[in-house]
């Protein structure tokens, strides 16, 4: 995004704000969504739905090529879950 388009998307978020400052439950909301974007934000485990998808390719790809892990009970399940 150019420099002049941040610009330009700053000035609409203003000006957006400057409209709804009247109405308090309105703000209120906006307060909430934009808490919940700085979670988002925040989170380094969040991924997008491209990176999402591109993991489960990858890993139906090593699947297809015989990398998978199996394991013969529970136990041994757990036990390499639990040395990661």
């Amino acid at each position: 995004m150019t420099a002049v388009q941040i610009a330009s998307l700053n000035a609409e978020i203003q000006q957006n704000i400057k409209a709804l400052s009247g109405d308090e439950s309105m703000l209120n909301r906006l307060a909430k969504y934009l808490r919940k974007l700085m979670k988002e934000k925040e989170d380094p485990t969040l991924m997008s739905k491209e990176e999402f998808f591109a993991q489960l390719d990858e890993a139906e790809r090593e699947i297809a090529e015989g990398k998978g892990i199996t394991f013969d009970n529970l136990e041994a399940m757990h036990a390499w879950l639990n040395s990661l």
